[in-house]
């Protein structure tokens, strides 16, 4: 886990010292990229893996401090560069769970959990990643999700279900019933509506109708 320090303009942080390279990147390409999208400026010390995060004095969007965070909390847990780019994104959440909170230090314990969420070829991994729309890094005694609320909410109760542990296939279905429910909910969000408008009364004729005469 990154441990982390924040005050209003400055975030301390520490991520393991082999995610340092990712971090920086090609040249220093990654953290660039990352202080231009966020407009914070990054430090980030090669010996022992602290970062520092820093806003501007008076900036005028605070939260951009806190996305920088994230995705350099996201890129400490296992994340490649362009994974973790997708907390760039309006609504798109970060969290991780940290394994030894659920089992303590047993080491045997943490790599059978670690294969449960994995499975076989990874095929696990990437049936939760498909079905629930989530990236997923599981490194070291974390699992950290990327995604939407309601993508995070399916992802994190197929991940407790294999905690707790439930047969894959039926962590399957669950994926399955729940990824045509996102589905629904997607076409729903994006479906035009269609406004109804009142139909317009006809206007009443002005004045009285002549009456036809006897003999006409």
């Amino acid at each position: 886990m990154a441990e982390e320090n924040l005050n209003m303009n400055k975030i301390y942080l520490k991520i393991p010292l082999e995610r340092v390279g990712a971090l920086v990147g090609c040249r220093g390409g990654t953290k660039a990229e990352l202080e231009k999208g966020t407009g914070t400026t990054i430090t980030i010390d090669g010996r022992n893996g602290e970062v520092l995060i820093e806003a501007p004095v008076g900036c005028p969007d605070p939260s951009e401090i806190l996305r920088a965070r994230d995705i350099v909390t996201a890129i400490g847990r296992g994340f490649s560069p362009h994974k973790a780019s997708r907390l760039f994104s309006d609504g798109q959440l970060l969290e991780v769970i940290d394994l030894k909170q659920v089992i303590g230090d047993s080491q045997n314990k943490l790599t059978r959990l670690k294969g449960r969420v994995i499975g076989e070829n990874g095929k696990t991994w990437k049936l939760m990643e498909q079905l629930a729309g989530v990236s997923l890094s599981v490194y070291g005694h974390t699992i950290a999700i990327i995604g939407d609320y309601e993508e995070m909410r399916v992802a994190k109760e197929a991940l407790e279900m294999l905690l707790r542990g439930c047969m894959h296939g039926t962590v399957y279905k669950y994926l399955n019933k729940e990824h045509l429910e996102l589905k629904k909910r997607k076409l729903l969000l994006w479906e035009p509506r269609v406004e109804i408008k009142p139909e317009e009364e006809k206007p009443k004729a002005k004045g009285r109708k002549k009456r036809a005469g006897v003999g006409e």
